[in-house]
């Protein structure tokens, strides 16, 4: 993001090289994994070249990152990792579904 904001395309190679080797430092496939420069801003603004890069950068996440697999045959659980009070609805409690399903209306 914001490589609108660098005139050194020297540069933005240089940081590309070194994120690679650092992701390779920790075990991660640093050489095979997208980078994808772009500017999120930009983008926004409507710039082509950039809203284009938004794309790419998509399809990289839509190709790279496998979909994860749920337990959804078995219990419910979602781990309570905040709650809130709400004027008007009462106790909120958030949190991300582990495995399993609910269905609006069901106890819990």
């Amino acid at each position: 993001n914001k490589v609108d904001m660098v005139d050194d395309e020297e540069l933005l190679e240089l940081v590309e090289m070194e994120v690679r080797d650092l992701l390779s430092e920790y075990d991660f496939p640093g050489d095979d994994i997208p980078v994808i420069a772009g500017s999120a801003l930009k983008a926004l603004e409507g710039d082509a070249e950039y809203e284009g890069k938004i794309l790419e950068l998509m399809e990289a996440v839509d190709n790279y990152i496998p979909t994860p697999e749920r337990d959804s045959d078995k219990p419910f659980m979602m781990p309570v990792e905040d709650v809130f009070s709400i004027t008007g609805r009462g106790t909120v409690a958030t949190g991300r579904v582990e495995r399993g399903q609910i269905k609006v209306g069901e106890e819990v």
